[in-house]
């Protein structure tokens, strides 16, 4: 033995360092060694050794333990006069190198190169744990063969893999062969191969539900998304209905890989042959008995400055969503299909979208398509700013079909070419840093060409002017009061009243000319009063509308966010000087509020009323009260005069660390009745799956079943 391996005290632990001289070419780095027992030589060019008891072996980057390991030197091929270690363990064998740590009954690593080979091994790299018959590795790539890999730490209900090879490729890919995927035990689906990112999901979604309804018997619903590139997971989406069928169709995820913000998307589909009652559609006819439906949307950042975003949505019927999908239905009851494109220039936008109507029972204001290009304001000089925007646009309108809903004779179809440009000077003043005044002057002009559904036809063109002002006047004060029950470090009071007015003369002209098709929608706040902000082009009136308004903000210091709000109060309302038939001088007063005096209460409130009567319109509220993780309630209220009065609660208990109560119910006042009652049952299985029992009570509707019960499985994490 070498005199300076001689010189070692032989203590339980013995630590021995490699220094190795330096050569004409860099040799690797000299690994350190300990072990409760030294037998042979560490000679750094011919010495071989054995380490027994809490054996180690560290390379830069790396850690080996074992119950034995042998030491060896051996010359550098490629870099003759110098030599690298190669270290064979046995017995516990754990191998760790970054992220990754490995156990295995043999392991033979090679310092040259940071290759190694191992027999039995069992690997943990997150979110994986696998296991093999065999792994080769270097520092940039690791294959297991008849492998058996698990999403999370293995049990009986953990997403599972079992594939002939397994390879982890650097940059954290992973790529597989001749795959079968399934739950714990069981791989009931086959894939050739698949490859994706490592911190991906092993499978992409997967769903399981089922109980009864009335209105479909027992049934049983699944999804399940499977990778099938590294971008693609594709499955099917089945739905099994003792009263009505087997629904089925293909579904998939996509996503950038690397960057699930640069593409996204997803697509639903089913089709059943329905033999239950399936009652009549929107407008009174006869739902037929093959339905169907197709949902895709899409995301994707383009280039670095272009968008593009698209949505379908075809159904057969107008039920069909409501009747087999109503998580999804009740959400957006208005299917929309379009497709939209945004470039961001330096200081403009131009966009394309289009919009279409694949549905046969419902009314879509159609584009066909529309370019739009919107200029942010620019500073001329002199205080003054410019604004505009400018678009064209093929605008079509089929009307609503004949039905018993719908009995009157079928309406014409509203078509026109539309090209519409606004431009406004602005030219703000502030005598002072807490009051501002801006005048504002501005004109639109709106060309229709190819008419079709007004009261007189011909191409026409409309132009309109705009003068009016906006001011706000901004104040502030602040309060040395300490509140630690509430975590109140000093108040701050934000109020800010505004004025804003409009004149905007004979903004009906034309009406008998222009089709009707960006029409005003029903709505109970304040409308917009700027010309160029207005959508409802072809549906326009006269205004001279004066409009006040107080906003008021409370905040108090915070450790984590600087500020906190406690208290947003805002008040506002429009005085007419030019009114519409029905409508009086003053309007109702609008009042937001919101409430966020600590992270476990929040109190939010809208109302408008009546000046002249003090008449209450409307009336909304909702008050959130929870206690972290452990319970959470939320009292709802809607009024508005002659439509809707109800009341809702929602309610959320957690009882353990795997269950949770949750419960939601819906009170209509004017009807004396439960619309709707839901208690259930939430089960976390093991961090990765939510069982959700649900039974569901429903009154008054049209279509749903009175009564329900669900059983569904939703993914947690992957």
């Amino acid at each position: 033995m070498p005199a300076f391996a001689a010189r070692v005290i032989r203590r339980p632990a013995i630590l021995l360092s490699l220094v190795v001289s330096a050569f004409a070419q860099p040799p690797p780095a000299p690994p350190t060694v300990t072990g409760d027992r030294i037998e042979g030589s560490l000679d750094s060019t011919s010495g071989v050794a054995v380490l027994r008891g809490n054996a180690e072996f560290r390379d830069p980057g790396m850690l080996l333990k074992a119950d034995e390991i042998r030491v060896e030197w051996a010359p550098i091929a490629t870099a003759p006069g110098t030599y690298a270690a190669k270290a064979t363990a046995t017995g516990g064998v754990v191998f760790t190198r970054g992220d990754m740590r490995l156990l295995a009954d043999r392991l033979v690593y090679e310092q040259s190169d940071g290759s190694f080979t191992a027999d039995q091994i069992r690997l943990g790299r997150y979110p994986f744990f696998a296991e093999g018959d065999y792994a080769a590795g270097t520092r940039n790539e690791l294959t297991l063969t008849h492998a058996r890999a698990s999403y999370g730490e293995p049990g009986p209900w953990q997403p599972t893999i079992n594939a002939d090879l397994l390879v982890f490729l650097e940059g954290e890919r992973l790529r597989s062969e001749n795959v079968a995927v399934g739950i714990g035990r069981a791989q009931p689906v086959p894939i050739p191969r698949f490859e994706q990112n490592v911190r991906a999901p092993l499978v992409g979604a997967a769903s399981l539900s089922g109980g009864f309804r009335r209105s479909l018997g027992a049934f049983a619903e699944a999804s399940l998304l499977v990778p099938v590139l590294p971008s693609i997971r594709l499955g099917p989406d089945i739905g099994l209905y003792t009263s009505r069928g087997l629904m089925f169709g293909p579904a998939a995820r996509y996503s950038d890989p690397d960057d699930t913000g640069r593409l996204r998307g997803h697509l639903r589909s089913g089709y059943i042959r329905d033999n239950g009652s399936k009652g009549t559609d929107l407008v009174g006819r006869p739902v037929q008995e093959d339905r169907a439906f197709v949902e895709w949307q899409h995301e994707q950042v383009v280039a670095e400055n272009l968008t593009l975003a698209a949505q379908l949505n075809w159904w057969k019927d107008s039920e069909v969503l409501r009747d087999f999908r109503p998580r999804a239905f009740f959400p957006v009851q208005e299917p929309d299909t379009f497709i939209e494109s945004v470039y961001s220039g330096p200081n403009y936008f131009l966009t394309g979208f289009a919009r279409v109507q694949p549905n046969n029972f419902q009314v879509v204001q159609q584009r066909l398509p529309e370019i739009r290009f919107d200029l942010l304001p620019i500073a001329l000089g002199h205080g003054f700013y410019e604004r505009f925007h400018a678009s064209a646009a093929m605008l079509r309108e089929d009307p609503l079909p004949t039905g018993p809903l719908n009995p009157g004779p079928r309406a014409g179809r509203l078509s026109s070419d539309r090209v519409d440009g606004y431009y406004a000077l602005e030219r703000p003043f502030a005598p002072t840093n807490w009051f501002t005044v801006t005048p504002v002057a501005g004109g639109r002009i709106t060309y229709y060409a190819n008419s079709e559904g007004g009261v007189r036809t011909g191409n026409y063109t409309r132009v309109l002017g705009e003068l009016g002002l906006d001011a706000a006047l901004r104040a502030s004060g602040t309060f040395d009061y300490r509140n630690p029950a509430w975590k109140i470090d000093g108040l701050r009071h934000l109020t800010t009243p505004r004025v804003s007015y409009r004149y905007i003369p004979e903004a009906e002209r034309g009406r008998d000319r222009i089709p009707n098709i960006d029409r005003e929608a029903f709505s109970t706040y304040l409308p917009t009063l700027g010309l160029g902000d207005v959508r409802h082009i072809d549906d326009l009136h006269a205004t001279n509308t004066l409009r006040l308004g107080l906003d008021n903000i409370l905040q108090t210091r915070d450790a984590a966010q600087n500020t906190r709000d406690l208290v947003a109060l805002n008040i506002a309302n429009d005085f007419r000087f030019k009114r519409r038939p029905g409508e009086r001088d003053v309007s109702e007063i609008h009042t937001e509020l919101s409430l966020m005096p600590a992270t476990w209460l929040q109190v939010d409130v809208y109302q408008s009323f009546a000046p002249q009567s003090m008449r209450l319109r409307e009336f909304n509220s909702a008050v959130t009260i929870r206690d972290g993780r452990a319970w959470e309630l939320r009292l709802a209220s809607n009024f508005l005069r002659n439509q809707i009065e109800d009341y809702a609660i929602d309610g959320r208990v957690r009882l353990n660390e795997a269950y949770q109560a949750v419960t939601r119910l819906h009170y209509d006042v004017r009807r004396r009745r439960f619309n709707e009652q839901i208690y259930g049952i939430a089960h976390n299985v093991g961090n990765t799956w939510l069982v959700s029992y649900n039974v569901s009570l429903y009154s008054g509707r049209r279509r749903e079943s009175s009564f329900g019960f669900s059983v569904r499985v939703d993914t947690v994490r992957f």
